[in-house]
């Protein structure tokens, strides 16, 4: 008969062993897609733009950085950000810029567009880059709610890095892009409560979609399209464009533009499916007497704000934008 110890030490050994498959099981939960990276995406477009250098241009000396701040934990995930600020405090308090990546949904990291968030910091604004579950750990809408909680995390903590929280802007590219127009035009909507850390607001004033989907279901959206494999929009909704039409329209920032949409400015490559339904949005917001500006760069791949000759281009066209709507430039 075995001992009372031998029985305690193998009721031990499986505990051990459990707590190692869930660890082990969290960890394959979470593995990141790392399909779209700065540097494939620099390879694949040298074989057409053999001129083009990974934009990667100086820290200002300007500037400040907090990393890896957690700004919400959902589940016991936490979700983190990189703030970027000026060094010197102005008396008047300054414009927030969230920036959120691009990736299909599905791969991308928020450290691609740290030099945009530098370059957007030295110029006077307080710029966020964050992170939001992928379609490999959570489907629509859990991308939009960490978002929308990543905003109210800068009203939460605007008096530490003296943020204007009424001059508050989304930026994203791509995925992001479609991820930030969303976000706009759906300021006070209940569809996208955010993920319960605060109970500030999540609106914005301002909206830069750099190459981002406005309608999924539309004629000019190559989203969907399943035919050879599972489309990385499928991924995210978790079900394709006949199972839940409902979702795939939702998710269309076409579908929410209203009288308090903020202005918004695109900025776009030369690959038009990638700004489906730009058009019908902006005749919505002209007819609703909403700003809006367009810049169209031709002969572009689709992730040319990464890259040389573009990145200073996409820089200029936010902060003229940034400066018109909330300094009055």
């Amino acid at each position: 008969m075995a001992t009372s110890n031998t029985i305690k030490y193998f009721g031990v050994f499986l505990l051990i062993q459990a707590l190692s498959l869930t660890a082990f099981c969290q960890q394959k939960v979470l593995e990141r897609d790392t399909s779209f990276t700065t540097y494939s995406a620099y390879i694949n477009a040298k074989k057409k733009y053999p001129f083009i250098s990974i934009a990667k241009p100086g820290v200002p000396f300007n500037i400040s950085s907090i990393n890896n701040i957690v700004y919400c934990s959902v589940n016991g995930r936490n979700l983190h950000l990189d703030i970027f600020y000026p060094k010197s405090k102005s008396k008047k308090a300054i414009p927030a810029v969230l920036i959120i990546h691009g990736g299909g949904w599905r791969s991308g990291d928020r450290s691609q567009h740290v030099p945009m968030a530098q370059q957007l910091a030295s110029k006077g604004y307080v710029t966020i880059t964050a992170e939001y579950r992928l379609s490999t750990e959570a489907h629509y809408p859990a991308a939009v709610n960490d978002l929308k909680t990543a905003i109210k995390w800068i009203r939460a903590n605007a008096a530490y890095y003296n943020i204007d929280t009424t001059k508050i802007a989304v930026w994203g590219f791509s995925a992001g892009g479609q991820l930030a127009a969303l976000i706009g035009t759906t300021n006070n909507n209940s569809l996208f409560p955010g993920d319960g850390c605060y109970i500030n607001s999540s609106n914005v004033q301002a909206i830069v979609d750099v190459d981002g989907t406005l309608a999924f279901i539309h004629p000019e959206s190559g989203e969907g399209n399943d035919s050879k494999g599972t489309s990385a929009a499928t991924y995210w909704f978790g079900a394709t464009k006949t199972e839940r039409p409902d979702l795939w329209d939702q998710a269309g920032a076409l579908n929410h533009v209203n009288r308090k949409t903020p202005p918004i400015a695109f900025i776009n490559s030369a690959v038009d499916r990638m700004h489906a339904g730009r058009t019908d949005v902006v005749r919505k917001l002209d007819s609703l007497h909403i700003y809006s500006e367009i810049h169209n760069l031709p002969d572009t791949p689709h992730p040319f704000l990464l890259f040389n000759p573009w990145f200073e281009p996409t820089l200029n066209y936010t902060v003229k934008f940034l400066d018109k709507t909330f300094k009055g430039k």
